[in-house]
């Protein structure tokens, strides 16, 4: 059985904690595997397992994430995330990555493969999140509205529960989580909340931390995402050296299939893979379809 470590790279930009699967071995290239928004690295648990065989995983808790720094409300923007998939590749002076990204995990994948070229070998996105910049941005209040009044119900989720039991069972019964395996649901449960001192479970992304990260992954859905004092780094997509595949879900929100398409339209050397028959969170949905395809990307 594969064991499961945890480690901290400490940077500029604050502390990132990581799983590593297996030990370190220098005989294996590194994979490294980033989440979507929300989540925690031990959701990757089924596929770095299988994929631990022939590499070295590591998986990383985001920013705001998990056992990861949490900072205030404006350091959540894409370029924040990348600066930390960058600060993690440089401290441990990873080479020939397989980056493996889901959502806004994908795109902080796709914005340091553009940062670092040299230290990445080929990256599987799944439904990165990605606006076009040579789009004119939309004017449309309404979808400004949507995504101020999907914030909101953000921040009026549960935060605590009296037990890891009532909060698998409360996740369970949500359709986000119905068709996750159990394996999945348990290490979100596990890793991605904390004991509070009245011995009541408390989720480590806090409704608050979630909600000022969807705001720029709304303004990048609708085409309005100008960025902060560093810009809109979106057009750097065109400038990524290594070979990218760019995977859907069948059953995911159009929106995610339209983001995909638009990174598909931009990066250079891009090909494309489909999952059939499940949603957005496919690693965790489908684990064995995701090996498969990792292992069909395999040069």
């Amino acid at each position: 059985m594969t064991n499961r470590h945890r480690l901290w790279v400490d940077h500029a930009g604050g502390r990132i904690a990581l799983a590593r699967w297996g030990d370190a071995d220098s005989s294996k290239p590194p994979a490294l595997l980033v989440h979507g928004t929300g989540f925690v690295a031990e959701v990757w648990d089924e596929v770095a397992r299988e994929l631990a065989s022939k590499y070295t995983v590591y998986g990383i808790d985001r920013r705001g994430h998990g056992a990861s720094h949490k900072p205030p409300a404006e350091h959540y923007h894409f370029l924040d995330f990348a600066s930390d998939i960058c600060a993690v590749v440089e401290a441990l002076d990873l080479t020939n990555i397989f980056g493996v990204g889901h959502s806004a995990g994908a795109t902080d994948l796709l914005l340091a493969a553009k940062l670092k070229p040299r230290r990445f070998q080929r990256l599987f996105v799944m439904e990165p999140t990605v606006m076009d910049p040579r789009v004119a941005k939309a004017d449309d209040a309404a979808s400004g509205d949507n995504s101020k009044a999907y914030a909101q119900g953000v921040l009026r989720r549960q935060r605590e529960f009296d037990s890891a039991a009532a909060a698998f069972q409360r996740f369970r019964a949500a359709p986000a989580f119905a068709d996750w395996s159990e394996a999945s649901l348990w290490a979100y449960v596990r890793h991605g909340f904390e004991t509070l001192p009245d011995g009541r479970m408390g989720l480590l992304c806090r409704p608050e931390i979630e909600a000022a990260m969807l705001g720029p992954i709304f303004e990048a859905m609708e085409q309005v995402y100008a960025g902060d004092e560093r810009g809109n780094p979106f057009a750097w997509l065109s400038q990524i050296e290594c070979p990218v595949r760019v995977a859907t879900a069948e059953k995911s929100w159009p929106v995610y299939k339209e983001m995909a398409a638009r990174a598909v339209a931009l990066i250079p050397d891009v090909s494309q893979w489909t999952f059939e028959g499940v949603g957005h969170c496919v690693a965790q949905e489908a684990p064995g379809k995701v090996i498969e395809a990792l292992a069909a990307f395999d040069p």
